[in-house]
């Protein structure tokens, strides 16, 4: 059983691609086990699980997300997920792809065994995918829901997509930011998002940006990288002042760890 703490953590991982002929079955392994040590209160997984969208590559992927010993896990389709009608394949496995939503309740500021503040994190998941293109788009007609999935003021909240909606450092020329990326920040500034999860590019990085934070992670077991970067995931905790965002490679070390302070220690005096 996981020790009473006073902050909510997370492990955020994605491209996993199994099948690809670059997949590591061993990075894999280690990912769900340190994530299983870690004892996060969420996991997401953002897409990218297979390499073509086939069966047996879901399969195998479902065998890993499986292990994972954490009571809530969100698993989204990527666009490779998408790839040969292989959506079919991950709403049968994983659920309905379109929208997910979750709310979480945990205790800040305090020792968690004395009592402490407690704050409720809501988070959405939305489908970001087309069928076949390696572009993404979350559509106009979701811009209201997204504002009726956000309603309360007090709510911590974080968004979770496939794509990426700021181009990503050290990735080469940019093609795949989501076609409607501008809207779709505006939407989410208007209701004070905290977080935006997102993969897509095997590059983790964090951009600070009107008072969110935008996190990629890499790509966890394949070596199908970029330069000198390395297969990683992020381990995120989120405390009562501050957001700290750390990167590590699965079964060796710590390659990154920035602190952000939250959202009421940023406004403006």
């Amino acid at each position: 059983m996981p020790r009473p703490r006073d902050y909510f953590q997370i492990a955020q991982f994605s491209d996993i691609h199994c099948g690809d002929a670059r997949y590591d079955s061993e990075l894999m392994r280690a990912t769900v086990d340190e994530i299983n040590q870690l004892g996060p209160d969420l996991t997401v997984v953002a897409g990218d699980l297979t390499a073509g969208g086939y069966r047996e590559q879901f399969s195998e992927a479902k065998k890993y997300i499986d292990q994972i010993e954490c009571d809530q896990v969100l698993v989204m389709a990527g666009n490779h997920d998408c790839r040969n009608v292989g959506f079919l394949h991950f709403e049968e496995m994983f659920g309905p792809r379109r929208s997910k939503t979750l709310e979480l309740d945990f205790r800040v500021g305090c020792d968690a065994l004395s009592g402490g503040m407690q704050e409720r994190v809501r988070i959405l998941g939305l489908d970001s995918n087309k069928p076949d293109l390696d572009d993404g788009e979350v559509g106009r007609d979701h811009y209201s829901w997204i504002d009726d999935q956000f309603p309360t003021a007090g709510d911590y909240k974080i968004f979770v997509l496939h794509h990426h909606l700021v181009s990503i450092p050290g990735t080469g020329r940019e093609r795949n930011v989501v076609w409607d990326a501008g809207d779709v920040l505006e939407r989410l500034r208007a209701v004070k998002v905290d977080l935006v999860l997102c993969g897509h590019r095997h590059v983790p990085y964090t951009w600070p940006l009107a008072d969110m934070l935008i996190i990629s992670s890499g790509t966890a077991s394949t070596w199908r990288t970029r330069g000198f970067t390395q297969p990683s995931y992020n381990v995120i905790r989120i405390g009562s002042d501050a957001v700290t965002i750390t990167t590590r490679v699965p079964g060796g070390e710590v390659v990154g760890e920035e602190r952000f302070l939250r959202q009421a220690q940023m406004e403006p005096v």
